[in-house]
């Protein structure tokens, strides 16, 4: 149940983050991250681990997204 609720939240991440890479909406990914660290949490407290790896999949992609916009030094 736990891999489930990771997964869903995976999602709702990685939907964020592909809408994050437009022009001027990378400040968002300083939202994503966080959302998808939870995700990651929660998945690591499950037997299965592919809502974790989804979840570390959207760290990173949003730090990579911060570090080419200058977000992240």
């Amino acid at each position: 149940m736990l891999n489930v609720v990771s997964l869903l939240i995976g999602a709702v991440a990685l939907v964020f983050a592909i809408v994050a890479f437009l022009p001027l909406l990378g400040w968002a990914n300083w939202l994503i991250i966080p959302l998808a660290i939870i995700g990651a949490v929660v998945g690591m407290l499950s037997r299965s681990t592919a809502g974790r790896n989804l979840n570390l999949f959207v760290i990173v992609i949003g730090v990579v997204r911060l570090m080419l916009g200058g977000g992240i030094l």
